[in-house]
């Protein structure tokens, strides 16, 4: 199991961090929304709850909670230049399909919310 950060997103990510004053990393996470069904949330944190693991990337730790893992492993994190502005970009090999505005997915059958 494994979820990874960019050098640029580790970066950007231990800024933010310290310009809030604390925390300990974000949570990456998906919620229900959008054309496609699922869309990814990213939270900061101040530390881990009971059932949630525990990833380590860079100077940066990622939380993720036992039902969302399945869904989000393998993913990689990362910050790109669209236009004028630097956004979040997550390529996740158990996403099955996109709507066209890229704001939402599918999984896979075999990594699907039940």
């Amino acid at each position: 199991m494994t979820i990874s950060l960019s050098t640029i997103a580790e970066t950007k990510i231990r800024a933010q961090i310290q310009k809030n004053g604390k925390g300990f990393g974000v949570r990456l996470g998906v919620k229900t929304v959008g054309c496609s069904g699922l869309a990814y949330t990213l939270d900061y944190v101040d530390g881990v709850k009971e059932g949630d693991k525990l990833f380590a990337s860079g100077t940066v730790n990622i939380v993720v909670d036992a039902a969302t893992l399945p869904m989000v492993d393998g993913s990689h994190i990362d910050f790109v230049k669209e236009g004028l502005s630097d956004v979040l970009k997550i390529t996740n090999p158990n996403v099955d399909s996109e709507c066209g505005c890229g704001e939402s997915f599918n999984l896979k059958k075999s990594n699907a919310v039940a």
